[in-house]
């Protein structure tokens, strides 16, 4: 049976790697016996762990060998290294967590070798499809997926954040913001879904999708604020949403709870996930396939931007424990708005953040892959910068 799984794994990787082309697969060999390269163009000489152990991959450049015209050795095995980042398996090699539970870029290999802004694995594809002979991806994007965390609604319309207002002297924005939530500071949902109106519409909106992660959990501990999902501030803002053309999708629990989930209320998409704090892990990810989710946005580090899984493209999970194919697809998060000014994150000023996105906007553009932007309604306040920064991204990727 696990013969089977690995087999099947393999396939899929190689298929992967090719961009989705079986044909383009079928020419490849996954194996040290070099003379089957008479029945292949390209031989991929595997590192011998793949199901056996979990290893650290070769991270150095491709070793690539030509014995023939239209032949081709890679002795870098680009398949287990697929495996390796795209599965999490990581996190199975490297036991460290931060304060939350969150395996973070700091642990990370891509960390130490200053790889994240750099999709190694879309790099591997690259060249896979130059020694097939065959075209590169063409520029541009695959996809554009504009989310928002829906954390809280309001600052001031629930009671601690009224009664801190209070004690800051703010009473006056408290009572505004309680006779009209459109007035509380954190309500910044009409101007985002103008915002992303703007790319929806353009050129680039049969593309594009707007989706919004909705907490429907109860709030406590790292989860406060819960907003009511039956009360008229959320119903309002559920239809204005969904009007707008955004699709809603769970921000799951802190916690990792989802037996809690109210699923009450309507157009909610329960297949598609992303963890509140980024928390994602391979026992939570075992969890959203058994719970049917078939599609997770939580792979990005919180603390750095960058390629996580080591690919700008959408890719199944791989459990690494047991190595079977489940029917959860990663969408790879490109950038989060707090990783890149928080102070224990990147502490980027707007011109030095503006420049990293760029960098990995280009490099998404390249592959062809999918650009998933992160910016929350509650980080959109006049005390930071990344209202400026939102629209200059969304400009630049119109």
């Amino acid at each position: 049976m696990k013969s089977e799984l690995l087999t099947n794994l393999v396939d899929y990787l190689i298929t992967w790697l090719c961009y989705g082309d079986e044909t383009l697969a079928s020419r490849v060999a996954y194996t040290a016996d070099e003379k089957e390269l008479e029945h292949y163009d390209v031989l991929i000489v595997p590192n011998g762990e793949l199901g056996l152990r979990i290893v650290a991959p070769d991270m150095k450049n491709v070793v690539v060998e030509q014995p023939a015209k239209h032949k081709a050795i890679i002795r870098t095995d680009i398949v287990y290294n697929a495996f390796f980042f795209t599965s999490r398996a990581e996190e199975l090699f490297n036991t460290e967590r931060d304060e939350h539970g969150r395996f973070t870029a700091n642990f990370s290999l891509l960390g130490y070798n200053n790889r994240l802004q750099i999709p190694m694995l879309d790099e591997h594809a690259r060249l896979l499809l130059k020694l097939l002979n065959a075209p590169l991806p063409t520029p541009g994007f695959n996809h554009i997926y504009l989310t928002h965390d829906i954390d809280t609604i309001s600052q001031y319309r629930h009671l601690r954040g009224a009664l801190g207002g209070f004690l800051k002297g703010q009473g006056r924005k408290v009572l505004d913001a309680w006779k009209d939530i459109r007035l509380d500071p954190l309500y910044t949902f009409p101007w985002l879904i103008k915002q992303d109106k703007l790319v929806t519409s353009g050129a680039a909106g049969s593309l594009t999708s707007v989706i919004y992660f909705v907490k429907m959990t109860e709030g406590e501990g790292y989860d406060y604020p819960q907003y009511n999902l039956h009360g008229r501030d959320f119903t309002r803002l559920l239809n204005r949403l969904l009007d707008s053309g955004a699709k809603l999708g769970i921000h799951s629990s802190y916690y990792g709870k989802l037996k809690n989930i109210d699923y009450s209320v309507p157009d909610i998409r329960t297949t598609c996930h992303r963890s509140h704090y980024l928390r994602g892990s391979i026992r939570f990810f075992k969890a959203l396939v058994e719970a049917g989710i078939t599609d997770d946005f939580t792979m990005g580090f919180a603390d750095q931007a960058g390629f996580r899984l080591q690919t700008t493209r959408a890719v199944r999970w791989i459990n690494p424990l047991t190595y079977k194919l489940t029917t959860l697809t990663l969408h790879p998060l490109t950038i989060m708005d707090c990783s890149l000014s928080n102070a224990n994150y990147m502490n980027l000023g707007e011109d030095e953040a503006y420049f990293v996105c760029e960098r990995l906007i280009e490099k998404v553009r390249l592959h062809h892959g999918d650009l998933c932007l992160l910016w929350h309604n509650s980080i959109l306040t006049p005390d930071t910068y990344h209202k400026s920064l939102y629209t200059k991204l969304l400009q630049l990727i119109q």
